[in-house]
């Protein structure tokens, strides 16, 4: 079986524009116009280089840093504080808020519509099952009677409308005769054979008026026509056809060549302008860079090595060692404080009791206590402190 070619796509690339025929006109221009725009540009892109150069530069080493710093600043200041306060104060706020219109609302509103409205809804449904329920089908039936009552007289009163309508009937139907015959009649008679013949009379004479009036104005209309055609367009129309246009179509060579050499003006200046940066780094790098570069790397390296052996070091190693002594010194005077500080304090309070020590077993009321139960640092017996009396075992003689 015989398969299709696939329909044939557009090109891959497409062919190249081929280039229009060009007058001597656009040579003869070209040449001197890319001359002196290249003479007037290349200032301007030096200029422009310089500044994007100088821009790269201080966006590099200024601005970013300064950006990076006010970052951080402005994070601290603005950003840190409010994540704190939400974070901190407003999310608990909110769950303390939360949980007390939980308690104090919704809790009380479920405990009053179980206990309260629930049971008084019931009621309400009772009540209207079984007593307003009966009271309407009583009243129902009570209605019903007034209504077949006031039935009744409705039909008498029914009866005599009836006579009375057969009465109007005929008086209306006397008065309709007598207005047909008294003011119809007559008015279609005026409106027949005399309003009608008046108004198409009026109406034909309208109608020529309005037809010379026509006339007239296209008369007018095709006079002004020739005159506004010979004494403006024919005019205007050579105007644009002689003059207009070849100067214009010169203004478009003259401009389309202006911005294609301000275009090639602008590539070869930035060439030009890459090519004297270059030379100028260059010369930068020979006269400054490589003797800073020869300087520190046959000068100010070996004297920071002989400075880093001879002095850094041993003020580092001596630095060392005085911070060590003064740990040590620091760690034996806080153990004699230490030391000094427990024996104070066993000196007024005693040494602590082991952890072993059983406690005392229960006395009952009267006995004596025994001696290794009773605190030194109480007086005993009848010197002990009362409750009943003022004196004490201090203020007693």
């Amino acid at each position: 079986m015989d398969l299709q070619k696939p329909p044939a796509g557009p090109p891959e690339h497409p062919p190249a524009r081929q280039a229009q025929p060009e007058g001597c006109l656009v040579v003869a221009i070209r040449l001197p116009v890319r001359i002196v725009v290249l003479v007037l540009v290349l200032p301007v892109r030096m200029v422009w280089d310089a500044l994007v150069v100088a821009g790269r530069f201080l966006t590099d080493t200024v601005l970013r840093p300064v950006g990076r710093a006010l970052q951080w600043i402005a994070r601290a200041v603005f950003v840190w504080p409010f994540v704190g306060l939400w974070r901190y104060v407003v999310v608990p706020l909110g769950r303390a808020l939360g949980f007390l219109g939980h308690v104090l609302v919704v809790v009380p509103l479920g405990w009053l519509y179980q206990w309260v409205l629930t049971p008084v809804g019931h009621g309400l449904v009772w009540l209207y099952a079984r007593v307003l329920t009966p009271l309407g089908h009583a009243a129902m039936w009570v209605l019903r009677g007034i209504g077949k009552g006031f039935a009744l007289l409705w039909t008498g009163l029914a009866l005599l409308g009836a006579g009375l309508a057969f009465l109007a009937t005929g008086a209306y139907a006397v008065v309709a005769w007598l207005a047909r015959y008294l003011l119809v009649v007559p008015a279609t008679w005026l409106y027949a054979q005399v309003l009608t013949p008046v108004g198409r009379a009026i109406a034909w004479c309208a109608k020529g008026l309005a037809h010379l009036v026509g006339l007239v104005a296209t008369g007018i209309g095709i006079g002004l026509y020739w005159i506004l055609r010979v004494l403006l367009v024919l005019p205007a129309l050579a105007l644009w056809r002689w003059v207009l246009v070849p100067v214009g179509h010169v203004l478009a060579v003259v401009g389309r060549e202006v911005g294609q050499a301000l275009a090639h003006a602008w590539r070869v200046a930035g060439r030009i302008s890459l090519a004297v940066g270059r030379a100028l780094g260059t010369l930068f790098r020979w006269i400054f860079v490589e003797p800073v570069r020869w300087c520190y790397r046959t000068v100010l390296t070996p004297v920071g090595h002989a400075v880093r052996d001879a002095v850094l070091r041993p003020a580092a190693e001596a630095a060392r060692s005085v911070g060590r002594a003064t740990r040590l010194a620091l760690a034996s005077a806080r153990e004699s404080v230490r030391q000094a500080r427990a024996d104070f304090r066993r000196m007024l309070f005693g040494a602590p009791e082991p952890a072993g020590t059983p406690e005392p077993a229960p006395v009952e009321a009267g006995e004596p206590l025994p001696v290794e139960a009773v605190d030194r640092r109480e007086p005993v017996g009848p010197a002990a402190r009362t409750l009943g009396r003022s004196t004490t075992a201090l203020t007693k003689d």
